[in-house]
């Protein structure tokens, strides 16, 4: 980013006074007093793990800017909790954290679903700590806010095919950035095959969208291994087989359909990669085995820079976070703003067309530039910050 902007606004560690566990919030940057960014729960969260998040929200805000919408950008936040979410100990625990980070979330910090916890927990914990809404700090941002929160309750409600809209869109997302290099490419999307880390919100998604748009799912990886068939997964019986947490029960597996080890989604043949679970999951030590011509990020910080420059100069293009699965945050603020109305087919229509121009202009940067993506990304927000800035005052 750029100078002056090395460390982060407001920093913190809390700990638990039952368990001894710790929590951690960071806010970046502020915009008109406010920073956007979820809130994750899994065991080894640390606190240099939430700044960088916190870093990568602030450039998603700024990369969707657009000077003719109702949606003003951000600024850049994450929460982060040190506890495995299947703990029994988890949802007491996130009640007393956000019970402690009240003051944070009424007056600066809208938060919402991230790894290990949905929305659903998030809104019902929330709720119990005494809050009004996690995303209760930006309501006087809003020209009407009776009518926003309405219309994002009921884009909430909306369900496609048994899965709630606010599940899908980041797939969608995912899915439109992963189709957008195919097609620069030149790369018909029948025969091209697709490796998966996690089948959860974000993973099950844009399997989904993946599959209907014709690409093949070949590896889908979870807490208890990976999935293969190299003929194709039955992408739909696996969505139907998970659990809350994106664990699919093995006997909806099919004859053809392999119970691999954990890692052998890395090395699946297949020409599209998508780390959709946890961050750090590609490092220097195991992108050797990655075989894939495009790995995308659809889990935030999935890829270690070591790790990215490897491959980079192996020739696997690398799509970066902070532009891939920015649409589930695009989406929240579009129907909150009023850009969008709750109704899935216009929220798929503005989040493939957003995602599309945005990836056409990281790469088209990116090939001028002589720069990877992730660097492509990262100059355009610095194009548009003080742009941003000039608008609506200056973050700090």
């Amino acid at each position: 980013m750029a100078a002056g902007w090395e460390r982060p606004l407001l920093s913190l560690t809390w700990t638990d006074h039952v368990t001894g566990r710790q929590g951690f919030l960071v806010v970046d940057r502020l915009v008109r007093g406010v920073a956007s960014g979820g809130l994750r729960m899994r065991p080894g969260c640390t606190l240099d793990e939430v700044a960088g998040l916190a870093r990568g929200m602030t450039v998603k805000e700024a990369l969707h800017y657009d000077p003719g919408s109702r949606y003003v950008p951000l600024g850049g936040a994450k929460g982060g909790i040190d506890c495995d979410p299947r703990d029994p100990e988890a949802y007491p625990l996130l009640v007393r954290y956000l019970r402690a980070m009240r003051p944070y979330v009424e007056g600066l910090w809208t938060t919402g679903e991230d790894l290990g916890l949905s929305q659903d927990l998030v809104d019902r914990a929330a709720a119990e700590a005494g809050l009004v809404s996690s995303i209760q700090a930006v309501y006087p941002l809003l020209d009407d806010e009776a009518e926003a929160r309405r219309r994002l309750a009921d884009a909430f409600a909306v369900e496609v095919d048994g899965i709630g809209l606010d599940e899908l869109v980041g797939g969608c997302g995912v899915a439109e950035a992963a189709l957008t290099a195919l097609d620069r490419a030149g790369v018909p999307y029948a025969g091209t095959r697709v490796a998966l880390q996690g089948l959860g919100t974000m993973g099950g998604a844009t399997a989904r969208f993946l599959t209907r748009a014709g690409l093949t799912v070949v590896a889908v990886a979870d807490i208890k291994g990976t999935i293969a068939n190299p003929a194709g997964l039955d992408v739909e019986a696996l969505l139907a087989a998970r659990d809350a947490h994106g664990t699919v029960d093995r006997s909806a597996l099919r004859p053809g359909d392999r119970d691999l080890p954990g890692e052998a989604w890395l090395s699946a043949e297949a020409e599209v990669l998508v780390p959709a679970a946890v961050s750090y999951a590609i490092d220097a030590g195991n992108q050797g085995r990655i075989t894939a011509r495009w790995v995308v990020e659809a889990a935030n910080m999935p890829v270690r820079p070591e790790a990215e420059l490897l491959l980079a100069a192996r020739g696997v293009t690398v799509l970066p976070d902070v532009v891939v699965n920015s649409g589930t945050n695009a989406w929240w603020w579009w129907t909150l703003f009023g850009d969008i109305g709750a109704d899935a087919e216009e929220a798929f229509a503005y989040t493939r067309r957003s995602m599309r121009a945005l990836v056409e202009l990281m790469l088209a940067r990116a090939r001028a530039d002589g720069t990877a993506p992730r660097a492509a990304a990262h100059a355009i927000a610095e194009d548009r910050l003080p742009v941003i800035a000039e608008r609506f005052g200056w973050y700090r």
